[in-house]
């Protein structure tokens, strides 16, 4: 019997549709796995937001996979042009081995499509490559074995808002029809536009709650949803992932309820671990998530250019004026202009 040999080199080529089974079963036996890396998430962004989707594999001579590189070709007339792994994602990059091959790899297929940068968005940090572990924190932790033990590893004063939030009548839906997606982006919507960021297209949620372990639970007060959050599943972790509330919200305590019931829903789905996304260093929303007992870790990207490097971030003073005129903008004019903006953030 002729042995193969583990150490022996490997090739690099970009993917097609017809190896997207074997790179989704790939991915789902890797420990460092998130959505983000299947093939399903790369193709609803090429469905909702145009944008082409690309994927390198790292391949031995009998056509085993180790390593894959998600890769989404984003451009915009505003924004300039990348290729980023994950493109609209938070996470990203390498996964499995051969990570130098496919770095190489996506620095050239840039240079062929006449790009000059490649950005991953986690993963092992490629060899020269610049990178930034100082913008962005991530929050995860286990999930508690029930509902009270779940509140008490909340910290004291969290959970005294999340007790008084279960008092005010708010009710609860998850599902994944139609009008569970129409709902969250309605609320979705809103909650991005009140912090001067375009909103993505609707279809891109229609797509990831139509090919992926998806769902959204959404709050509601007297029949008026005013929190949603579209989770994403994966391994054993609900990973919320788009989610907001109405201006009316934050006086309800809708996220706290709004997050609670999400950490009992996923528990009920047999998720162990609760992923709470990414938020950027010294922000309310990452001041939120330590609120409930996370602690941060560094999130570290990394950048290859050969020219100028995109900039998408919004606290960047850059942007100043557009996120500050952008929330003065009345909600159906937000809604009519953001998506065509938005698809080219990646």
């Amino acid at each position: 019997m002729t042995m193969i040999d583990v150490h022996a080199p490997v090739g690099i080529r970009e993917a097609d549709r017809t190896d997207h089974a074997r790179i989704d079963a790939f991915v789902r036996a890797q420990p460092d796995a998130t959505p983000f890396h299947l093939p399903a998430w790369s193709e609803a962004v090429a469905v909702g937001c145009r944008q082409r989707s690309r994927y390198l594999i790292a391949e031995r001579a009998d056509s085993q996979i180790t390593g894959v590189l998600p890769l989404t070709d984003v451009r915009s007339p505003l924004f300039g042009r990348a290729l980023v792994s994950a493109g609209f994602g938070v996470d990203g990059g390498v996964l499995g081995g051969a990570v130098e091959a496919l770095a190489s790899g996506a620095v050239d297929l840039a240079s062929r499509i006449g790009t000059s940068s490649v950005e991953l968005r986690g993963g092992p940090v490629p060899a020269g490559w610049a990178q930034d572990a100082a913008t962005y924190l991530a929050f995860a932790k286990p999930l508690a074995a029930d509902d009270e033990t779940e509140l008490k590893a909340i910290p004291r004063k969290q959970r005294a808002e999340v007790r008084r939030a279960q008092g005010l009548g708010l009710t609860v839906s998850v599902g994944r029809s139609a009008q569970d997606v129409a709902a969250h982006y309605s609320v979705y919507a809103e909650s991005v536009r009140n912090l001067g960021t375009p909103v993505f297209p609707k279809a891109l949620f229609g797509q990831v709650i139509d090919t992926m372990d998806a769902d959204i639970l959404t709050v509601s007060s007297e029949g008026d949803p005013v929190a949603s959050v579209l989770s994403l599943y994966l391994g054993g972790t609900v990973y919320p992932y788009w989610g907001g509330g109405t201006a009316a919200s934050r006086g309800m305590r809708a996220h706290e309820h709004l997050y609670f019931s999400l950490m009992r829903h996923a528990r009920e789905r047999g998720c162990t671990r609760f992923d709470f996304g990414r938020s950027k260093a010294g922000t309310g929303a990452a001041a939120f998530k330590k609120n409930w007992g996370f602690v941060p870790v560094p999130l570290t990207y990394a950048r290859h250019s050969n020219g100028p490097a995109r900039v998408v971030n919004p606290l960047d003073p850059k942007y100043a004026l557009m996120v500050t005129t952008w929330k003065r903008l009345p909600l159906w004019l937000a809604n009519r202009l953001g998506p065509p903006i938005a698809r080219g953030l990646g």
